[in-house]
């Protein structure tokens, strides 16, 4: 039970980073998205029947803070989860450089699901002109941010 709050406390805490503090100091493109790194460690290294849930849940509580259409990251963060825990078992996953390189394709390709969506149903016109030149700074924040946090075990972590 004790681990359970710790991963607890830890989610809240990025949570809390991402949501408050980082947008403060921090401009746009150079903010890392803490949650898509929760949602790749998730995907790889722990692939539990209630992760998908979380995974949903924190793409819907982003999406609630950040403004933009309900449901946007929480799809796009499940997709990245569905297709992760798929690849986790024929992956060594406690590599550092897979790790990083992993949330590195996963910031890509939830920009890449996010444009997709909004262009398919939103009415605006130039979406892309807003998302593609942060793509590569946020891609790249994220994934030296993966980097410094890659060692870092949750609790609960199943072995394999």
């Amino acid at each position: 039970m004790i681990a359970y709050l710790k991963i607890a406390g830890i989610v809240i805490a990025a949570l809390l980073l991402q949501m408050t503090l980082l947008p403060r100091y921090l401009l746009d493109p150079f903010q890392p998205n803490l949650i898509i790194i929760l949602v790749v460690y998730l995907g790889l290294k722990l692939p539990h029947r209630f992760a998908g849930v979380a995974v949903f849940a924190l793409g819907l509580l982003q999406d609630s803070f950040s403004g933009i259409y309900l449901g946007l990251h929480a799809f796009s963060y499940l997709c990245i989860y569905t297709l992760l825990s798929e690849l986790a078992d024929r992956l060594y996953t406690d590599n550092r450089a897979l790790f990083v390189l992993v949330v590195f394709v996963a910031t890509i390709m939830s920009a890449l699901l996010n444009l997709v969506l909004l262009l398919v149903f939103s009415v605006g016109n130039g979406l892309y002109a807003s998302l593609l030149p942060a793509l590569l700074p946020q891609a790249l924040i994220n994934a030296l941010v993966a980097s410094l946090v890659s060692g870092v075990r949750l609790p609960v972590e199943e072995a394999r």
